[in-house]
């Protein structure tokens, strides 16, 4: 099995990407968001703004128990 450079440098990707994913995607559900708003993660910039989103928005969970 050879494995060439993109494979070196895809399959990390993947591998870390499946791990931000996971965790983030838990994240969100549970805040009430949609668990496809981690797929922003992977985005550069738009990580950071998803992070500072969900620390400082109201949760649509804590909506409900007003």
């Amino acid at each position: 099995m050879n494995f060439g450079m993109p494979e070196l440098i895809f399959i990390p990707f993947l591998v870390v990407s499946f791990i931000t994913l996971v965790p983030f995607w838990k994240i969100f559900s549970k805040a009430g968001f949609s668990g496809w708003l981690s797929l922003l993660t992977l985005v550069p910039i738009a990580n950071i703004i998803v992070l500072f989103f969900l620390a400082f928005s109201k949760w649509p969970i804590h909506k409900n128990q007003e």
